[in-house]
């Protein structure tokens, strides 16, 4: 679920003489990138990715198959295995399989000192006592899913108001893992984009985060590259590299998310990918390469060129998503043709269909299109892509 990138994708693909196959069972996602290529650029094949057989058939259907790319957490794990089974590089499926349970994560890195407090596991949404829960981690506290994406099932919980939305919500959720809680940790967030091969780690930048108000976690504004004081940037690059190494990660991608807290970067969790949304694109710009050529090259079992590439020189982005006010069918975006008159050299991204049904609107799944800006920092390009993104509204109607 490379919904942008794909093109990017497809260039570092080629640049090594390779093709691209695309599997997906939702194409709808790609139209955007597929419409801009010219037609065979990509071979993209109808499978069921959540039917781990027919991928692995439709894998072995492909002629001269070197590598296995999986961009994206919910097939981490798939894809690693895969690749193992089929003699392809990459890396153990253990790491990935540790990497996307949030709790063990956690728990490791505490026994390690690496994270300054420990998880608590809540068995049972229903029967958790919030005296319990303070004496655990503390209030406010986070009960979230141990491998959730998105911002989904995520709660936080200040009072006992809030542990009866818990309690409610989580008996009708849909867990991919399993719940457990943490300490809310106080600051803003951001994520560091990273590349680790052969044990060694490269801190790409770090991409801020700008969130809808509490209780909710959903990502509304995101800039790239954020700046830095230069020994604060070694400083969390050596504080990554570490954490990484612990984890027994050795290659690929990953999207860490940290808060700056009073008491310094704190570890919220470490996704196993690029960045999502349009981060890899925001890097792309503002770095002045393909970085799309450090998911090819691991993939081909090569040292990622993007280790020692010279970086930068490119201009800040900031992307702003775009929600409705309400649940619904989408029936229109509103002043698209007005975003032109800003400055930043505006772009809109669709990530929905007109007549999709939007039934989330407190998380990553709700929004409609992303609204990208450039500036010369990423201060200025989020102010530009607020301003502009201030013209657009999200229209959406009952759904019968």
């Amino acid at each position: 679920m490379l919904s942008f990138g794909l093109a990017h994708l497809a260039r570092a693909a080629r640049g090594t003489g390779e093709r691209l196959v695309l599997l997906t069972g939702v194409e709808s996602l790609y139209l955007h990138e597929l419409a801009t290529l010219p037609p065979g650029t990509i071979e993209v094949v109808p499978v069921d990715t959540g039917d781990r057989r027919a991928v692995a058939e439709a894998l072995n259907a492909i002629e001269g198959l070197q590598g296995l790319i999986s961009s994206t957490d919910t097939w981490g794990v798939t894809g690693a295995e895969l690749a193992a089974e089929l003699g392809l590089p990459g890396i153990d499926p253990a790491v990935i399989r540790l990497v996307r349970d949030k709790f063990e994560v956690r728990d490791l890195l505490h026994r390690k000192g690496l994270s300054p407090f420990a998880p608590f596991a809540v068995d049972d949404a229903s029967a958790l006592d919030l005296d319990r829960l303070a004496a655990a981690v503390g209030l406010p506290a986070i009960v979230k899913d141990t491998a959730g994406t998105s911002s989904r099932n995520v709660w936080l919980v200040r009072d006992a108001g809030d542990l009866a939305r818990l309690r409610r919500e989580a008996a009708e959720a849909t867990l991919f893992g399993r719940l457990f809680a943490e300490p809310f940790l106080a600051g803003p967030v951001y994520s560091a984009e990273t590349l680790t091969w052969a044990g060694r780690t490269r801190l790409l930048g770090l991409s801020s985060r700008l969130m809808s108000p509490q209780p909710w976690f959903r990502e509304d504004v995101t800039a790239f590259p954020v700046a830095l004081p230069p020994g604060d940037a070694r400083e969390i690059e050596r504080w990554l590299s570490e954490l990484l190494a612990v984890l027994g990660y050795t290659d690929r991608f990953a999207h860490v998310e940290l808060a700056m807290t009073a008491d310094g970067p704190r570890l919220i969790e470490v996704n196993p990918r690029i960045g999502g949304a349009l981060v890899g694109e925001s890097m792309c710009r503002a770095l002045n390469a393909n970085v799309y050529e450090g998911l090819v090259d691991p993939a081909l079992g090569r040292r990622p060129r993007l280790l020692d590439a010279p970086l930068g020189g490119g201009p800040a982005v900031a992307f702003v998503l775009a929600y409705p006010d309400r649940a619904g069918e989408l029936v229109a975006v509103h002043g698209l043709d007005d975003v032109a008159r800003y400055p930043g050299r505006t772009e809109w991204y669709p990530t929905k269909e007109i007549g999709a049904d939007i039934a989330h609107v407190t998380d990553g799944r709700g929004h409609a299109g992303i609204l990208l800006a450039e500036g010369p920092t990423a201060e200025i390009a989020t102010h530009r892509a607020v301003a502009a993104a201030a013209a657009l509204r999200v229209e959406t109607r009952p759904a019968c």
